[in-house]
């Protein structure tokens, strides 16, 4: 990649009647953000031009009918509805939004399959307007997971600088979340996890924190066994191969004594487990980033905040931050795909054995 090449980051308008196109055009009413790549939204000219108008926004942008036509300095809207009496209604969960959010998103897949874009941020949407034929997922994370995954797993994490969490289980119920943890998955959400500490932000010995499913850590067996027959277990096997995990830390302890600081990652076992603490702590410019796929996709850590849609307040900083983050991702695995591109060969050397006879060993060379 050329040193003065702008990444192409595609991004989903989301749900029209929430906040996207308010945080989207906010993060582009600051040009320097041109300077740091070139963003196409895929959406629809009509709704953008709308949450302009109604927040006096002044953001301009150029109107094209495919990425390849997007030029530099410039953000741009491809046309992904064919809905010509599209209506905003703000605030309001409507099938039609949950249409104009699926075909966005469609859009944006396939074009990043054609290569025409880099990388993907995603605005919010609702996980239950946008539910199709062809969207029956609980988000985005497992949708993007099958679509342009090519069989690899994806691992949720949620960051804002050095502070990451990343999650065994994601988007499942509450009562189902003991029975799906099992000692495979942990070391798989693990092994993910330590990848992507080192591919994709630069950490070459990555400590990872691992939760406790229950409270105090089981106690020992008192409050429950997951820790003793599953998460220990794991654990071992991981550090056996290499990953520095420690654990199981009880999550509360650990969250409130600010232990987290101390580690690169936190690998919790559910949703609110992680997330929780982590919204506390980050919201305002916390980003959800995909893990363990091909492509680099994140979003704002935020949802659709429907309660103040269309007030002119939301904050656009996790937006901002999603285009910094899957930007500063793109870039370290190029990085990392040079380091491995040419591996050195091994050298050899002179040595001698008991019988005083001339033999060639060899010097290892990493990877």
């Amino acid at each position: 990649m050329e040193d003065n090449y702008k990444i192409k980051v595609g991004i989903t308008h989301g749900d029209i009647n929430g906040v996207g196109y308010e945080v989207i055009l906010k993060t582009f009413s600051d040009p320097t953000m041109l300077e740091l790549c070139t963003p196409i939204i895929y959406g629809s000219p009509k709704v953008a031009a709308y949450h302009r108008k109604a927040m006096d926004i002044q953001t301009n942008f150029s109107i094209i009918n495919a990425a390849g036509d997007a030029q530099p300095d410039r953000l741009s809207i491809v046309n992904c509805t064919t809905d010509d009496e599209l209506k905003v209604e703000l605030s309001k969960p409507t099938p039609e939004a949950g249409k104009a959010a699926l075909d966005a998103l469609e859009r944006a897949l396939q074009d990043y399959r054609e290569g025409l874009i880099d990388v993907l941020v995603t605005a919010p949407i609702n996980k239950h307007t946008i539910q199709s034929e062809t969207f029956h997922f609980p988000g985005h994370t497992e949708y993007i997971e099958e679509r342009v995954g090519e069989g690899q797993k994806a691992l949720m994490i949620l960051l804002k600088n050095d502070f990451r969490v990343a999650l065994v289980t994601g988007h499942i119920p509450v009562r189902e979340i003991a029975q799906d943890i099992t000692k495979e998955l942990v070391m798989e959400k693990l092994a993910i996890f330590h990848r992507s500490l080192k591919e994709d932000f630069g950490i070459d010995s990555p400590r990872i924190a691992v939760f406790s499913l229950n409270p105090h850590a089981g106690d020992e067996g008192v409050i429950g066994t997951e820790e003793t027959e599953i998460i220990i277990p794991a654990m071992k096997e991981m550090v056996a191969k290499g990953v520095q995990c420690f654990g199981p830390y009880p999550a509360d302890g650990f969250m409130g004594s600010g232990n987290y600081t101390h580690f690169d990652g936190i690998l919790a076992m559910y949703h609110d487990q992680g997330l929780a603490p982590f919204k506390a702590l980050a919201m305002d410019e916390g980003v959800n980033f995909t893990a363990g796929l091909p492509i680099v996709r994140t979003s704002p850590a935020h949802g659709t905040a429907y309660d103040i849609a269309g007030q002119g307040v939301a904050m656009e900083d996790s937006f901002r931050q999603a285009i910094y983050v899957a930007i500063d991702v793109f870039r370290n695995r190029i990085v990392e795909k040079e380091i491995h591109a040419h591996p050195l060969r091994k050298q050899y050397y002179e040595k001698r054995d008991d019988s005083d006879k001339l033999k060639l060993d060899t010097i290892d060379e990493e990877d």
